[in-house]
């Protein structure tokens, strides 16, 4: 099989309507989450999770580990849960067969060489502004941008980054990038800061003090 039959057949899997909610729920998930946790979320029966799941897992969209939730050890401490986490892999696929991640490649290191970092941030920071100009709700915008965001307290975290392939290859000019677009996205109400969350994106927003 080609990298493009593995990704159409990971793809694939996601037909099934109750196992694209489960994979959304999880991927979305800032934490491990367990079989009962995500059966409970997806309003499904824990056996019907646990298949789901598990297939979801056997096409490499989601990765798994063992821990007691309990934080007991020891004897008596109860066998350890299966936790599923979004699998570090990345599928994509167009039809007819496009390469937009190459130009995209090209174009970032064309900026980088040419030393137009400012004016990249400048072109993403008033993009981000004009969408926030139009009135759109931030967690709304982040979520179908691909950021999958939740909330940590006042902070809005972002379980995914966008340009992840871009960023490990240009990260310096990639996340300045980043760091200008949600900046304008998020408008007078949040502040945007580099402060990367574990496996997703390297910035967050925190809501501005009203008084």
């Amino acid at each position: 099989m080609t990298a493009e039959d593995d990704s159409y057949a990971a793809l694939g899997v996601l037909g099934d309507p109750v196992r694209r909610r489960l994979y959304r729920l999880v991927a979305a998930a800032p934490e491990e989450m367990g079989r009962d946790a995500a059966a409970e979320a997806a309003g499904v029966s824990r056996s019907l999770a646990a298949f789901h799941l598990d297939k979801l897992v056997e096409a490499g969209l989601l990765a798994v580990s063992y821990r007691r939730l309990t934080g007991r050890t020891g004897p008596g401490a109860g066998r350890p849960a299966k936790l599923y986490r979004r699998s570090d892999g990345e599928f994509a696929v167009s039809v007819p067969p496009r390469s937009y991640d190459a130009a995209g490649r090209l174009l970032a290191e064309t900026v980088e060489r040419a030393g137009l970092d400012l004016e990249l941030q400048a072109a993403a920071r008033a993009a981000g502004a004009a969408e926030a100009g139009a009135g759109a709700d931030l967690e709304e915008e982040l979520r179908a941008r691909g950021y999958a965001p939740f909330r940590d307290g006042e902070v809005l975290r972002l379980r995914n980054c966008p340009f992840h392939a871009l960023a490990q290859e240009f990260p310096g000019l990639v996340c300045g990038m980043n760091l200008a677009l949600l900046d304008g996205l998020a408008g007078e109400e949040w502040t945007a800061a580099m402060e990367a969350c574990a496996g997703g994106c390297c910035v967050a927003l925190s809501k501005n003090d009203d008084r």
